[in-house]
């Protein structure tokens, strides 16, 4: 009995072996398993790659007077204030969900799951977005501080701040398709003339709100961009108020640099928001042209407007460099920082101009 139980090892190392180096029929087929399994996962690999390297094609620009007369079925008279902004609004939401690869930032499975470009450029969509519908709950379609909220911006706006990585129980599209459906419920409204429930305010005041909320986006995507390098920064959280203290100390100089593996996952956040703003800027030029006008400040947002722009030129490198900001190599996160810092800066002033009477 212990005999057999030793010999038992040895036989399944002969059988092994056997069919690998043995001849015969039986050897000839395990081979040819073998080298079809290899081959087809070599193959899913390669459509993986591929359709990865499709998946990671940004959407292109759309025009917002097209996208706003098709939200009202081409009838122009429809065209009343706030039609733009919010049918732009809406496309920009839906591009989230339709464009190549359909949603990608929750993705469990591959080639999704390997891509961190397109979920950065979402999330930088997705935060131009929520900061929209913010502002409209809470300025664009009230008349003063104390009127009633839209309900259906505001289910709208819960729903776009859905966690944005959840895949199962409720999956995020889910989510996104239901704020989608409220954004365009307001929209019936508002161009409907039976009803008045449903209103866009195009005031001075109210585009200062979201502008505001726009130039703290831009400046902290400015500064994350520029970090990229690493920088000593000295500690400015409560300079100009001599009296001014904080939860906790700070040091007065610290560092700042982006890990090596958020270089480009922060180029691509800048270049979705950027992407977002110049759709969102242009229906703003066309809601607040009356305003616009009477504070000369057209060529100022259009100024904006060309800054976003240089954002979106093609990446011709096949990755995101950093090269040191007087180096041999280009430094993207560097060029980038300079569009983003010039767009905030044009934003400051018409913030400004927009102040005065």
């Amino acid at each position: 009995m212990l005999n057999k139980v030793v010999q038992w090892p040895v036989k399944i190392k002969d059988r092994v072996v056997g069919l690998w180096q043995g001849s015969g029929d039986e050897a000839v087929e395990s081979k040819s398993w073998i080298k079809l399994g290899v081959a087809a996962l070599v193959s899913l690999l390669v459509i993986a790659l591929i359709t990865g390297i499709f998946w990671s094609t940004e959407p292109a620009p759309f025009s917002v007077h097209d996208n706003a007369l098709e939200s009202v079925a081409g009838d122009e008279t429809k065209l009343v204030t706030g039609v733009a902004t919010t049918a732009t609004l809406i496309r920009i939401s839906d591009t989230l969900l339709s464009k190549r690869g359909g949603y990608l930032s929750n993705d469990a499975i591959p080639p999704g799951v390997w891509l961190d470009n397109i979920p950065s450029w979402e999330f930088g969509v997705l935060v131009q977005v929520r900061d929209m519908n913010k502002a409209m709950r809470e300025a664009f379609s009230r008349s003063q501080s104390q009127s009633t909220e839209d309900k259906d911006l505001a289910l709208a706006e819960s729903r776009f701040n859905f966690d944005n990585r959840s895949w199962l129980l409720p999956p995020t599209e889910g989510q996104y398709k239901e704020g989608i459906e409220y954004l365009q419920a307001y929209l019936d409204r508002l161009v409907d003339e039976d009803q008045q429930n449903a209103q866009f305010y195009a005031r001075a005041d109210n585009l200062r709100y979201w502008l505001s909320t726009v130039e703290s986006r831009l400046g902290s995507l400015s500064q994350r961009l520029s970090a990229s390098v690493g920088q000593k920064r000295l500690n400015t959280d409560l300079a100009g108020d001599s009296e001014a203290t904080q939860a906790t100390s700070a040091p007065s100089e610290m560092v700042v640099k982006t890990p090596w593996n958020r270089i480009d996952n922060e180029f691509y956040e800048a270049r979705g928001s950027a992407w977002a703003l110049i759709h969102m800027l242009k229906a703003i030029e066309v809601d607040f042209a009356d305003v616009l006008e009477k504070k000369n400040a057209r060529v100022s947002i259009q100024q904006i407007i060309r800054e976003l722009e240089a954002t979106q030129q093609t990446v011709y490198s096949p990755m995101i460099l950093n090269g040191s900001g007087f180096g041999v190599l280009t430094n993207h996160s560097l060029v980038m920082a300079s569009y983003i810092s010039r767009a905030n800066a044009a934003i400051i002033d018409l913030r400004e101009l927009l102040s005065q009477g």
